[in-house]
């Protein structure tokens, strides 16, 4: 199994007054994942962080689902996304968003297709998410 947190190098933090990270292109993860594609923008999920990190998602027609330590907010900008967390659904439309609250398995899914930004975090103590499954739908 592809590990998503490894599918690209992480952007550098300087701490300096402005922090930049150039445009990258959306990856594949590939594999058994060959509907989801994904970018990390500002840093990757790996270890303890006490800022947020920024991500973008597409999803076509498949599904994804992992448990994570810290909260992940969607912000969705193209097409139907669900969500479903400890039994509650919701249906997320351009320019809706909804939280999945720490501790959570959280189940994310595209009829057709959903482009979304993500915010993870933080995650002070750096626990690690797990349980990812995919599916195509």
């Amino acid at each position: 199994m592809n590990d998503v947190r490894a599918i690209q190098s992480p952007p550098v933090t300087t701490g300096n007054a402005v922090d930049f990270w150039a445009a990258r292109p959306l990856e594949a993860l590939g594999g058994e994942y060959g509907r989801l594609r994904c970018r990390f923008i500002n840093s990757h999920p790996v270890g303890s962080w006490d800022d947020f990190i920024l991500s973008e998602w597409t999803l076509d027609s498949c599904a994804w689902e992992d448990f994570h330590p810290h909260s992940e907010t969607a912000f969705v900008l193209e097409g139907e996304l669900h969500i479903e967390s400890q039994g509650k659904t919701v249906v997320l439309r351009p320019g809706d968003s909804a939280r999945v609250n720490p501790g959570s398995l959280g189940r994310y899914w595209a009829p057709v297709y959903a482009r979304m930004i993500t915010i993870y975090g933080p995650n002070p103590e750096g626990l690690e998410s797990h349980s990812f499954r995919y599916s195509e739908v």
